[in-house]
């Protein structure tokens, strides 16, 4: 069966949204906007359609087999959760944990495994809505909301997909400053990041599983430098062992939680979730067959579980590295470490001579690299960046992809949609990196997942909701009370730790009376927005008192016919 067949779901609904559905199957034509159908897939989605744009229209053929389990399926469905991985591994998240291993050293990498678990959790769910429904996120949220609100979400998401698209532009041209000795200014690294992207454009004319091995390869890549200077550094394997598994340490010193927050932020990227519940869909799966969606559900799992498994080896790497050598020191130690190393005069000039805490990013994290193991380290430390900006770059592009034809129906040319979103990025990075420092390109990097800190809850509570809707869902796949408990108690969980994260760092500002009335009223809608989407997800949870409020059918659910007659009690 090909993904644009559409799905036959058990769930309850009125005659009205049977009706609706069976127009929209008879319908060649039949576009999102069109359908009043939250359940059966779009005939003309991107990628229900052979001529879509995603990985140059190809969907993977799969062969049954007859076991449980079968490596040869597995490996069919191996693909996306790597290309979702990579989210976990951006320039910005290898900038979060060379600072943890500065700051806390061993003793946060629990943190960073407990990140790593929840968002193996947050992707499973995301997951489920793409394959049981054969909608990804954003084209679920297309038919789910009101107008107003849909657009505003689309927005939210963009701004989080631009955010990450920044950290990527700064760590290329960091990492090209490095590797050619610093002769190509940061300005034109920023501009060769355009080039690029562009050229990865030409990579849809290969097949979907050559080009799934290019990010293998740029993956493999990272845990080859990372690791490789995790093997010279000889670390004590037993600190990294209990750092991540003993929540308890006497190296936890000032800025500690702050910086454990800061991990959390920066591990759990929210326009993944739309990424990977688009990703899943370059499976044909027969999804009238319940064993066949189950069957497709666990490999998925197993695969994110794999790739994300690697991912989280990559970046405790990268602590383990920092924490071993710059552990304890200041600044000044730093410079007199390295006072009679060829990295002498570049030490001097990029850090300040004082007894703070040493200030290190990903440049100065090469820098140090190279004093400490000798030039081959730094080089080996800039490839691994490059690696990891470069095949973020393709994240972004097509999470950024996926939003936009998912929220607007709007399919633009694959070029069009990264010559806007780079444009975009590239602007704020390319005027820091001409007038200003490269201490202030760096220092961008927290500002950023500051910023996608604040989207969380705008891919986190949609997930929740659709995957815990019996109308969208059916029964045999939709989340179990103790699973929608966890998810919910989960989802809060980041969105609180984030905002404390934020609210943390706009406490070391100081805020004009213009800057604090923006805040507020910024505040204020943010808070009014993320109420919206909890009420709609209260409906999705199966709250009849919520679902049948007059003012709730008439301001917030777009489609309330489909949850008038709900069978279960919900939460």
């Amino acid at each position: 069966m090909s993904l644009n067949e559409p799905s036959s779901f058990e769930s309850a609904r009125n005659a009205e949204a049977v009706n609706k559905s069976a127009s929209q199957t008879s319908s060649a034509t039949t576009t999102p906007n069109s359908s009043n159908s939250l359940i059966e897939p779009s005939e003309d989605s991107s990628l229900n359609n052979a001529s879509g744009l995603f990985y140059g229209g190809e969907c993977v053929t799969l062969t049954t087999e007859t076991t449980n389990f079968s490596f040869r399926e597995l490996w069919a469905f191996t693909g996306p959760g790597f290309l979702m991985s990579i989210a976990y591994l951006d320039p910005g998240n290898i900038e979060s944990d060379l600072q943890s291993g500065i700051v806390a050293k061993f003793s946060l990498l629990w943190v960073l495994l407990g990140a790593t678990l929840l968002g193996l959790a947050m992707q499973r769910l995301a997951v489920k809505i793409g394959v049981v429904t054969g909608l990804d996120l954003a084209e679920m949220c297309c038919k789910q909301y009101k107008t107003v609100p849909r657009l505003i979400l689309w927005l939210m998401v963009e701004v989080a997909i631009i955010g990450s698209d920044m950290q990527e532009v700064i760590g290329t041209a960091i990492a090209i400053y490095l590797l050619s000795s610093k002769r190509i200014p940061l300005y034109i690294g920023v501009l060769i990041t355009v080039l690029d992207t562009l050229s990865f454009l030409f990579l849809d004319k290969y097949k979907l599983r050559r080009l799934e091995l290019l990010f293998g390869f740029l993956i493999t890549t990272m845990a080859v430098s990372f690791g490789y200077q995790y093997i010279v550094t000889d670390i004590p394997q037993i600190n990294v062992i209990e750092g991540m598994f003993l929540p308890w340490s006497s190296d936890y010193r000032p800025g500690t939680l702050l910086q454990a927050v800061g991990i959390i932020g920066a591990v759990i990227m929210p326009h993944n979730l739309y990424l990977h519940s688009a990703l899943v869909k370059s499976r044909t799966i027969n999804r009238n067959n319940v064993k066949e969606v189950k069957k497709a559900n666990r490999y998925y799992f197993i695969e994110a579980s794999i790739a994300l498994a690697v991912s989280f080896v990559i970046n405790v790497f990268v602590v383990s590295v920092f924490a071993h050598d710059v552990y304890g020191k200041t600044n000044q130690d730093v410079i007199d470490a390295c006072s009679n190393s060829s990295f002498a005069d570049d030490i001097i000039s990029a850090f300040i001579a004082n007894n703070y805490t040493a200030d290190i990013n990903i440049y100065k994290g090469g820098l140090v690299l190279g004093c400490f193991y000798g030039g081959l380290s730094m080089y080996v430390w800039a490839i691994g960046i490059l690696a990891a900006g470069q095949s973020s770059t393709m994240t972004g592009t097509y999470a950024g992809q996926f939003a936009m034809e998912g929220f607007l129906n709007l399919q633009w040319a694959r070029w069009k949609r990264v010559l806007f979103t780079r444009t975009v990025a590239i602007m704020p990075a390319f005027y820091v990196a001409f007038f200003s420092r490269l201490e202030d390109l760096t220092k961008m990097n927290d500002i950023l997942n500051a910023v996608m800190a604040l989207q969380l809850p705008f891919a986190a509570i949609p997930t929740v909701a659709f995957s815990s809707s019996l109308a969208l869902m059916k029964a045999d796949f939709v989340n179990g009370r103790l699973e929608k408990i966890i998810s919910i108690t989960l989802s809060f969980t980041v969105i609180g730790i984030n905002l404390y994260f934020i609210v943390a760092n706009l406490e070391q500002v100081n805020l004009t009376p213009l800057m604090i009335f923006g805040v507020v009223l910024f505040g204020t809608f943010y808070i009014a927005f993320n109420l919206y989407l909890l009420l709609h997800m209260m409906v999705n949870l199966g709250n009849k008192a919520v679902a049948s409020n007059w003012a709730i059918k008439r301001f917030v659910l777009d489609n309330s016919h489909l949850f008038s007659n709900l069978n279960g009690n919900g939460m």
